[in-house]
């Protein structure tokens, strides 16, 4: 853990709050608290009703409504860059480095594979940016609302991965919505020792953050995407309303003149002519907020304002010359460090200033924002099959979601431990020929099996106790003194030796006969990949100032 845990009570003074601009929130947008059913009847889902102690703290169990976050996804983002343009004089304070907050990476008991690195040796980094809507403390409270909320497990209510390519050319942001449906895995917290247990597959993403942490957020994302995380970056409600206000306005854009306000008193009270206004304090909290009012009304509509807000926010930044008194930026600096939760890996203000730096090497045309493919399940998602799984993939072989550019091709290194001589080489054969829509083909891992022995692999065996379901084949290993092995009987199959794959899920040299080698003696050539973002993904590129939100005819005025 690092200087100051998440979990501290009482840690220190908070940033100001929404309330010292005399802004309450105001109205809340009506939703149910995740987890909840949307008109907040019946049983909630599962999820846990344990209090976490964040900066305070205090006690309770979920209760049944709540107000929607606030600036937490631009609050991250703001904060990296204002570390990386506030100047390296005005960081190295040691209040500053005494002030930031720090958590473990993953409380999962599995790693998602660390990415090869390219040809040049650079490899890509991968940072989950979390929104908490933590109610642990007065100003959390004042800015998330509802009274009875106070103390609740938080939940991370916004969740977008951003990958910087290896060669720091381009920049993608994943968002996930936060009522996506999935499996978080088990997580040990590491304060207390808790096991939580793996969940069905129906379990809300949002609640991973109450199971032990940030980590076990980020232990979600790696479960699902098969995405290596290197950091993660977790900012709540406090002090980041003053952020927003410190550059000035940013120019959002909607097609028609938007009241944000049922007649239930419901919507965030966003009332914008048509067209492009400058946004700050009051009116930027109101748009990041804002649900009811956007065409389709839901939290995809409000995800699409946030990214078309970030966009703005950054190219902004970039452009931005008032910022130069060295009194105004230590200020900005230090309420940026204020705002943040980080891993170890980010845990000083030098880390966090040289990240800074890193994010600034992209340009706004080289920056695209996407939201995870889905299909609607009842009121909440589910990643949408093969397009969702489209764009993790191209995130892990840091193919540019903007189409432009193309990726170095992966350095296939030989392992540095020479192969065992073939007869001495034990190898488990998997039938993982499963799929949605065949079944196993029967007998093939035995069948495999004995084509590998015909090739003088006299230890190879079948698996007969398991069926997994691999859209190719892989050969997998748990441990360095096995890779060449495993190479070795890639090599002897005709595998790329991008199929060879480091796992704890196995305890020795295991090929995976997957659904690409359901018959036939020779694995298949692999096919020419679709590099091509899923339409679905909603890209909008950084450079985009046209873009404009869509307003529903019922909140025009």
């Amino acid at each position: 853990m690092g200087q100051k845990s998440v979990r501290e009570e009482g840690a220190r003074q908070r940033a100001p709050h929404a309330s010292d601009h005399g802004w309450d929130g105001g109205e809340s947008e009506g939703e149910e608290r995740p987890g909840e059913p949307p008109d907040g009847d019946g049983e909630p889902s599962q999820g846990s009703a344990r209090h976490r102690h964040r900066r305070g703290g205090g006690g309770g169990g979920r209760p049944p409504r709540r107000k929607r976050g606030v600036l937490r996804w631009s609050a991250t983002v703001l904060a990296v860059l204002i570390l990386g343009t506030a100047g390296a004089g005005y960081l190295y304070y040691q209040h500053l480095n005494n002030s930031l907050e720090t958590d473990d990476l993953n409380l999962g008991e599995h790693r998602a594979p660390a990415p090869t690195p390219n040809a040049e040796g650079q490899t890509p980094m991968n940072i989950l940016l979390i929104g908490s809507d933590a109610r642990d403390s007065k100003a959390n409270q004042k800015l998330g609302g509802a009274k009875e909320t106070f103390g609740a497990p938080p939940l991370a209510d916004v969740q977008m991965l951003l990958h910087l390519s290896a060669d720091r050319s381009n920049m993608s942001v994943v968002s996930m919505p936060r009522d996506t449906l999935l499996q978080v895995p088990k997580c040990t917290d590491p304060d207390d020792g808790k096991v939580y247990p793996q969940t069905g597959p129906k379990f809300m993403t949002n609640e991973s953050l109450g199971h032990g942490g940030p980590g076990c957020t980020v232990a979600t994302w790696e479960k699902l995407t098969k995405i290596h995380i290197d950091h993660f970056m977790m900012v709540d409600f406090a002090g980041v309303v003053s952020m927003a206000d410190a550059i000035g306005g940013v120019p959002v854009c909607v097609d028609k003149n938007i009241h944000s306000r049922t007649s239930q008193g419901k919507g965030s009270g966003l009332k914008l002519k048509k067209g492009t206004t400058e946004v700050k304090g009051e009116q930027a909290l109101q748009w990041l907020r804002t649900r009811y009012g956007f065409e389709g009304g839901t939290d995809i509509s409000r995800a699409k304002a946030q990214h078309m807000y970030m966009n703005a926010l950054v190219r902004k930044l970039r452009e931005n010359t008032s910022l130069t008194s060295p009194n105004q930026l230590r200020k900005l600096a230090e309420k940026a460090v204020d705002a943040l939760k980080v891993d170890d890996g980010l845990g000083s203000i030098k880390k966090l200033y040289d990240l800074g730096n890193e994010l600034k090497k992209v340009p706004a045309e080289r920056t695209t924002m996407t939201t995870m493919p889905f299909n609607y399940e009842g009121e909440r998602v589910v990643p949408k099959p093969g397009d969702a799984e489209q764009l993790f993939r191209l995130v892990r072989d840091d193919i540019p979601l903007d189409g432009k550019g193309k990726k170095k091709p992966a350095k296939e290194k030989l392992s540095d431990d020479p192969a065992a001589a073939d007869d001495k080489i034990a190898i488990q054969v998997q039938n993982g020929t499963r799929t949605d829509a065949l079944a196993p083909v029967p007998g093939r891992a035995s069948t495999v099996a004995q084509l590998l022995s015909g090739k003088g692999f006299a230890k190879a065996a079948p698996d007969t106790t398991t069926s997994l379901a691999e859209k190719r084949t892989l050969v997998r290993f748990p441990s360095a003194e096995l890779e060449g092995d495993a190479q070795r009987v890639a090599k002897s199959l005709g595998l790329p030796l991008s199929s060879v794959k480091k796992s704890t899920d196995v305890s020795g040299v295991t090929l995976v006969v997957g659904a690409d080698w359901r018959e036939g003696d020779v694995p298949p050539k692999p096919k020419k990949k679709d590099d091509k973002t899923p339409d679905s993904a909603d890209a909008l590129s950084g450079s985009d100032k046209k873009a404009c939100m869509k307003v529903d005819p019922n909140y025009t005025w």
